[in-house]
């Protein structure tokens, strides 16, 4: 399959929509209390792509997955509980959101390279993100991936765990 990665449009914050809510519905079933607060929304999509920080995986003409891609900005990891590896300049990966139809093929991973690769074309060499205690799959991806358990942060009173990657600069 032919995949790319992009900045996303306004015009498909209700696709991307979508994906999320069938994402926030599988949380719920998986028994995670993760994104089962009203967040996020149609109204944080909104934000993320006028941000310029919304961006999609697209496989031929497809929406197939959703995460938001933030430099340097998420005041909660200021407060970390614990230690990250790096001080320096960093990227966020937020809100990964994969559609129904295209769960199992490891499209998160490929979000996450995709970052990756994002953050090394803006010389930054460290990749930062947190997910809920009970979010088994994301904790499984992020440890296959190499990244490193840095300790805790809180997210709208929630307790996540953090996550830290340093990228190789070669």
């Amino acid at each position: 399959m032919d995949y790319h990665f992009r900045k996303a449009k306004i015009s498909e914050a209700a696709k991307i929509w979508k994906i999320l809510q069938h994402a926030i519905l599988r949380r719920k079933e998986d028994g995670s209390t993760q994104w089962q607060d009203g967040y996020p929304n149609l109204q944080v999509v909104h934000n993320d792509i006028e941000k310029g920080q919304g961006f999609v995986l697209i496989e031929e003409d497809t929406i197939v997955g959703y995460c938001a891609v933030i430099i340097d900005d998420e005041p909660a990891y200021d407060k970390i509980e614990g230690k990250w590896l790096t001080t320096g300049d960093f990227v966020v990966i937020h809100r990964v959101a994969i559609s129904e139809k295209h769960l199992g093929k490891g499209l998160a991973q490929m979000i996450i390279r995709y970052v990756e690769d994002f953050a090394l074309k803006n010389d930054i060499y460290s990749i930062k993100a947190d997910t809920n205690f009970d979010n088994i799959a994301m904790i499984k991806i992020f440890e296959k991936m190499g990244y490193t358990l840095c300790g805790l942060v809180y997210l709208r009173a929630s307790p996540r765990k953090a996550y830290e990657k340093i990228l190789a600069t070669t």
